[in-house]
C-alpha cells in the first residue's frame, strides 16, 4: 500500500512537470502567434514590402519557431522517457 502511494506521488510529480512544460509551450505559442499577427498587420498597413522579401522573412521566423518547438518536444519526450525507465526499474525490483 505504501509503495503504491509512493508510486502515485511520483506519477503526480511527473504529471505536474508535464503540465508546467505544456503551459510554458502554450505561452510561447501564444507569443509567436501574436508576433505573426503583428507582422501581418504591419505588412498590410505598409503594403510597400515586396512579396518575396515578406515570404523570406516569414519563412525565417517560422523556421526559428520550428526549431524551438522541436527543442521543447525533445525535452518533454525525455522527461517522460525518464519516468518510464523508473517505472520499469521499480517493477523489476518488486518482481525480485
Amino acid at each position: 500500500m505504501l509503495s503504491r502511494l509512493q508510486e502515485l506521488r511520483k506519477e503526480e510529480e511527473t504529471l505536474l512537470r508535464v503540465k508546467a512544460a505544456l503551459h510554458d509551450q502554450l505561452t510561447r505559442l501564444k507569443v509567436e502567434e501574436l508576433a505573426l499577427q503583428s507582422m501581418i498587420r504591419s505588412r498590410e498597413e505598409n503594403g510597400a514590402v515586396s512579396s518575396s522579401a515578406a515570404a523570406e522573412e516569414t519563412h525565417k521566423a517560422l523556421g526559428q519557431m520550428d526549431n524551438e518547438a522541436a527543442i521543447n518536444q525533445t525535452e518533454l519526450h525525455l522527461s517522460l522517457q525518464d519516468h518510464e525507465v523508473e517505472e520499469e526499474e521499480e517493477e523489476e525490483e518488486s518482481d525480485s
